[in-house]
């Protein structure tokens, strides 16, 4: 996408401070917080990129693990064992996704805070 505007504003001495603060908190340019504030997407944020990475390795840890209980399953090779598995698999990636859910909805909580 081409930047083709360009904006000046106005900003009270604190205004300015606490934007410098949250810019350096983010890790941005005062630019890309900006429009971080307009599109609030959850991907914008750094942090919430690299835990979403975090779960999609997580996730796919487990399905291969369900697709070998599967297996066995469709193998007649089911053992009340693999049920056991099972569950502890469905419960881990609940819980994970519970804390990204938790982090995302806190993020974009802390952006509109002030």
């Amino acid at each position: 996408m081409t930047m083709e505007l360009r904006k000046a504003y106005r900003l009270t001495r604190e205004q300015d401070e606490e934007l410098k603060a949250k810019v350096k908190e983010m890790g941005m340019t005062e630019s890309e917080f900006i429009r971080l504030l307009i599109t609030q997407r959850p991907k914008d944020y750094p942090e919430i990129r690299q835990m979403l990475s975090r779960l999609i390795g997580e996730v796919n840890r487990i399905g291969v693990n369900i697709n070998e209980i599967t297996h066995n399953n469709n193998s007649s090779l089911y053992r009340e064992s693999d049920k056991a598995r099972l569950m502890a698999y469905m419960f881990k990636l609940n819980e994970q996704l519970g804390k990204v859910v938790d982090t995302v909805g806190n993020n974009k909580n802390s952006v509109h805070e002030g």
